[in-house]
Formats: C-alpha cells, structure tokens, sequence
C-alpha cells in the first residue's frame, strides 16, 4: 500500500480559485475550540474582506466562539457553497487555517474596518456599533483547497496574497 500524496503543488489556477473564494465569501464555517473542555465547535460567521484582502468578521463578546478565539487565536474557516444543483463535494471549497487578531475600538484600524465593512455588508448597520460587536482580522498560515475528486492543494500563505489575484 503506497500513501501517495493527494495534494497537487500550488499553481496559478488553485491560486485564483482560492484567492476568488476568501474575495466572494459573505460567510463562513468558524471552528474554534471551546475552552471550557477544548473540544471543537463551529459556528457560522459572516465575512467580508479588509482593503487588503484579508478576511475579517463583526463577531459579539456573547458568541461561544469569541471566548474561544480569546481563549484560544487559533481557528479555521470554512468557505464556499455549492450550488444548487450537483454532488456538493464537487464545488470548491477553501479550508484556511488562522489566528484570529482583535482588533482594538477607537482606534484607525478600527475605524477603517468599519467603513469598509459597512460598504461590503450594509445590514451590519444595524449592530455595527454595539458596545458587544468588534472585527476580527484572520491572519492565514496557510490553506487546503478542493475543488472536486482528485483535485485538492495545500497553499501557503503567500499563495493567498493580493497579487495572486490578477495572475
């Protein structure tokens, strides 16, 4: 029995696909782990991207998985759904492997994340400016990419740059 590597070597089109995911998701699967016991937990989180390209999410001091990110920077996300009509396993998805940073209010940085989230994501308006609600940037160490059978990538983080965008 051979264990053959399943992963294909990161090229330009994995780059892309993954690079279109983490710029088209509007919501994602959240993995923390809690802290309670350190069993894993997922919840659904909605996403928009920093003017870098960076997820991040407008998360509320009373989720599970804001103590847990507290507890514990080290998550995953989960993006890309399929569509309608097909086997689900055949369309992309984008596990990314991340710490989650917070950032602070009443700062610039917080200030920018949220006039950029607010063009991104309007509803938010709504919450935005809760004293419980603040951004989380996710810091990416690196991803696995499948985008059906037979065909999955491991990626750096530097697979997932802005400019692999336009390559």
């Amino acid at each position: 029995m051979t264990n053959a590597d399943p992963f294909r070597p990161a090229d330009s089109i994995a780059r892309k696909l993954a690079c279109d995911l983490i710029e088209d998701a509007t919501y994602g699967a959240l993995a923390t782990l809690r802290p309670d016991n350190g069993l894993p937990s997922v919840s659904r989180v909605a996403l928009a991207t920093d003017e870098t390209g960076h997820l991040i999410t407008l998360i509320s001091t009373l989720a599970d998985h804001t103590r847990a990110l507290h507890s514990q920077p080290a998550c995953a996300l989960l993006i890309g759904e399929p569509s309608d009509t097909g086997d689900p396993l055949t369309h992309p998805r984008l596990t990314l492997h991340a710490a989650a940073k917070f950032i602070t209010r009443d700062t610039a940085e917080h200030a920018k994340l949220r006039v950029r989230y607010l063009t991104l994501r309007p509803k938010a308006k709504l919450y935005v400016d809760f004293a419980d609600f603040g951004f989380v940037r996710f810091e990416i160490s690196d991803a696995v990419l499948n985008s059906g059978f037979g065909k999955a990538w491991r990626l750096a983080a530097a697979d997932l740059g802005p400019d692999q965008r336009t390559t």
